[in-house]
């Protein structure tokens, strides 16, 4: 066991962690020269594409220092704040963290919340400041910032570069001597945490966990605590760039678990696998509930898929425990589910992954965030969808979730950054320099703000310079109003939203001209309303297709005209009376990028 050390890898979204963990990985003689690629731990095709980490990784490493041999098992995590649960699931079957700074960009907002994250669980930090290979190094300045913001001294900083591969042997050496091995005891009863799981078409769903006490041997009768579920370990093994099967696994190893379980509501993420015979009296304490900031309605193209993307939501949450959702069913729509999501971005990856991975077309209505409502009974009413709201005629108030974001930029365009704040109703709460040139705004601001274009149009004010970070604070009252959005007068539930009536009549506007140039033609006039209530706040129509009824009439009385003329007006009123309009794919997804 002392010969164990299990780290992550921590950092900002893009400072460099897949590469230095090829580096690490390539060092230590774990992949052989030919299977080395760039970001081999990242193993869906669109974390490839996009450049960015979805998913933690898992893996094994040897490592050979001062004649004896040491097991390294490392987790690279994501940078990105919609993925910061899998960094939480990370830090707890860890005893270190390598926290990882860009030499050319310095520390960011993530950099920070994912350091207090690794902090809180007790972590050793080793500092690494990475891209020292580039022209634009910073590596004083950076320095000055690491060593205020974690108080290490200065000789702790590793300086490395995880393309051309300088400092990491350092960094392999400093694993060894400072991050500690796991603690346990491994005659005591097992007990293992679960902290993530796959689902595999031939084996079942394979659940990755870490020995906190205990041992566990292949064939052995195991229990699931939160469950109460027993099985059979048919496979154990270790996670190395292909699973590798061991007899048994001690305190302190991160391994996997194959056992034939079917259904994905049988593993739990955070659960403690122990012993059939001699169970241990207490469950390791698992990760809290995920909260999820955005939710939005997905539903199937085909109505009749709707049991194929309950089977696809079912897998996806396995691998991917901050997702959430619930049945739910819509006039425009048909059967579909309510999910909750971390971000824009992880509903985009959701989408993206229910495609390519399940083959399923899927429309996505407006995402929002969860309000509550306060009925004149007393009563309190968590709002998900706008339709759940009820007659504004019985509501006292309405709450709305509010968040503290974290903003760190150079200084040029603080500016910029506070309009666009101040514009999504942000109030502005402290503002510090971090360096001459560096500054950390901290905003108070509704999420239902930031969930359309915030962090796009932040990155396009500041030229992709800001970092940004936030939490959740509480609820706080609003004046809120629900958005209808009406086709001939009948609502479509699926564009409906709640929002703020400083914002109702633009947003309604551009809703309406969108719609305008999306829905085609009819033979009769489609009007495209923005209604509050009853009160109509903007209006486009759709001109109707008109036959050149008169082109067979030359010369003569002008009464036949208007005869033949009259006879086609009353037909378009008969077929505006029967006739419905239908929305377009298009339509639904083009509210979410109005701006564009």
């Amino acid at each position: 066991m002392n010969n164990i050390r299990n780290f992550c890898i921590i950092a900002h979204i893009d400072h460099g962690k897949s590469t230095l963990a090829d580096r690490l990985l390539e060092y230590t003689n774990t992949v052989s020269a030919r299977d080395l690629q760039a970001q081999i731990l990242d193993d869906m095709d669109l974390e490839r594409e996009r450049g960015i980490t979805i998913k933690s990784h898992a893996i094994q490493m040897d490592y050979e220092f001062e004649k004896k041999k040491y097991v390294l098992n490392l987790i690279d995590t994501p940078g990105h704040v919609d993925f910061s649960y899998e960094v939480s699931r990370s830090i707890a079957a860890c005893e270190g963290a390598l926290l990882i700074v860009d030499a050319t960009q310095g520390i960011q907002a993530q950099t920070i919340s994912n350091l207090y994250l690794a902090v809180s669980h007790g972590l050793e930090i080793i500092p690494v400041l990475n891209k020292m290979d580039l022209p634009s190094a910073m590596p004083e300045d950076v320095k000055d910032q690491i060593v205020e913001l974690i108080g290490c001294k200065r000789e702790d900083i590793l300086e490395a570069s995880g393309k051309t591969g300088a400092g990491v042997h350092k960094i392999l050496e400093d694993i060894v001597k400072r991050v500690p091995p796991p603690v346990g005891d491994p005659e005591a009863p097992l007990q293992a945490l679960i902290f993530d799981s796959v689902f595999n078409s031939f084996r079942g769903i394979i659940a990755y966990f870490k020995i906190s006490n205990g041992t566990i041997r292949k064939g052995q009768k195991v229990k699931f605590v939160n469950t109460k579920k027993e099985y059979l370990a048919d496979e154990i093994g270790v996670l190395r760039i292909n699973m590798e099967p061991r007899e048994f696994l001690q305190t302190g190893d991160v391994g996997y678990i194959i056992s034939g379980i079917k259904t994905s509501k049988e593993v739990k993420v955070g659960d403690t696998i122990t012993g059939q015979d001699n169970p241990c009296t207490m469950a390791i304490d698992g990760f809290e509930d995920v909260k999820p900031m955005v939710f939005a309605g997905i539903y199937p193209v085909e109505t009749e898929e709707f049991e194929e993307l309950r089977a696809a939501m079912e897998k996806l949450q396995l691998n991917d425990a901050s997702l959430t959702y619930e049945p739910e069913s819509s006039l425009a729509l048909g059967f579909g589910f309510r999910c909750g999501f971390l971000g824009l971005l992880h509903m985009e990856i959701i989408q993206e992954r229910l495609d390519r991975e399940y083959d399923m077309d899927v429309i996505t209505t407006v995402p929002n965030v969860s309000y509550k409502a306060y009925t004149k009974k007393g009563e309190v009413i968590d709002i998900h969808n706008p339709s759940d709201l009820p007659d504004p005629t019985l509501i006292d108030k309405v709450e709305e979730p509010f968040i503290r974001a974290q903003i760190i930029t150079a200084a040029e365009y603080i500016g910029p950054i506070m309009s666009l704040c101040i514009e999504k109703r942000g109030i502005l709460q402290n503002q510090i320099y971090l360096t001459g040139n560096r500054v950390d705004v901290t905003f108070e601001m509704p999420l239902g703000e930031i969930v359309f274009d915030f962090y796009d149009k932040l990155k396009t004010v500041s030229k992709g310079y800001a970092s940004f970070d936030y939490y959740q604070t509480g609820f706080r009252e609003s004046k809120l109003s629900k958005l209808d959005i009406l086709l001939n007068g009948e609502p479509v539930d699926a564009l409906s939203a709640l929002i703020h009536q400083s914002n109702a009549y633009d947003f309604g506007k551009r809703i309406c001209v969108k719609l305008r140039e999306l829905i085609p033609r009819q033979q009769f006039d489609v009007a495209i309303q923005a209604a509050i209530g009853t009160k109509v706040i903007a209006r486009e129509t759709v001109k109707a297709v008109r036959k050149d009824v008169t082109a067979k009439c030359y010369g003569g009385d002008i009464s036949r005209k208007r005869k033949l003329l009259e006879k086609q007006k009353k037909g378009k009123k008969r077929m505006k009376q029967l006739g419905n309009v239908e929305v377009p794919q298009k339509a639904f997804l083009a509210v979410l990028k109005l701006d564009s």
